[in-house]
C-alpha cells in the first residue's frame, strides 16, 4: 500500500509539473495574467488563476466592484452601538483564495507591505484580517496597473530606516 501511495505521489508530481509548464506557456497570451504576475509574490499559479477567474477587468465599473467580486472588500455591518463589518456572501471563492495566498506571499517579499501588515496587526487586526486588508490594497494596485497598461515595479531604492 505504501508503494502504491508513493507511485501515486510521483505521478501527481509529474502531472503538476506538466500543468505548470502549460500555465507558463499560456501566461504571456493574457495581458491580465502578465500584469498580475509582475506583482512581487504573485506566483504563476495564483496569477493565472486570478486572471482566469476575473476574465477581464472591463466587466467591473470600479476597482471596488472588482474587490467585492474577489471577496476582499468588507461590507459595513454597523447598527446602533455595534460597529463592525462582514464579508459578502456571493463572491468568487477561487479568486478570493488565490488573492489571499498571493497577498500573504507578497508581504514576505515587500518591505512596504510588511510594514502595512504589521501596522494592521498592531492595530488589533487578526492575521487573516490584516492579509485581507493588504489584498484590498493590492486589488487597487492591480486595477491601476491594468487601466494604465503598466507592469508592477518594485521600489529597489526603498530606505528601511525611513
Amino acid at each position: 500500500m505504501v508503494i502504491e501511495d508513493a507511485q501515486r505521489i510521483l505521478a501527481l508530481t509529474t502531472n503538476i509539473k506538466r500543468l505548470e509548464k502549460q500555465l507558463d506557456d499560456l501566461l504571456p497570451q493574457s495581458q491580465l495574467a502578465t500584469t498580475i504576475a509582475s506583482v512581487t509574490g504573485f506566483g504563476l499559479v495564483c496569477s493565472t488563476e486570478l486572471a482566469a477567474e476575473i476574465g477581464t477587468v472591463q466587466r467591473f465599473a470600479t476597482e471596488a466592484s472588482l474587490a467585492r467580486y474577489m471577496g476582499i472588500a468588507p461590507l459595513d455591518n454597523s447598527s446602533g452601538v455595534f460597529t463592525g463589518t462582514k464579508g459578502y456572501k456571493q463572491v468568487n471563492r477561487r479568486a478570493k483564495a488565490a488573492m489571499m495566498v498571493a497577498a500573504a506571499r507578497h508581504y514576505y517579499h515587500t518591505p512596504q507591505s510588511k510594514a502595512y501588515y504589521d501596522k494592521k496587526r498592531a492595530g488589533g487586526k487578526k492575521h487573516n484580517q490584516a492579509v485581507r486588508s493588504l489584498a484590498r490594497h493590492l486589488s487597487r494596485v492591480i486595477w491601476s496597473l491594468v487601466k494604465n497598461n503598466r507592469l508592477y515595479e518594485k521600489d529597489l531604492n526603498w530606505d528601511k530606516s525611513a
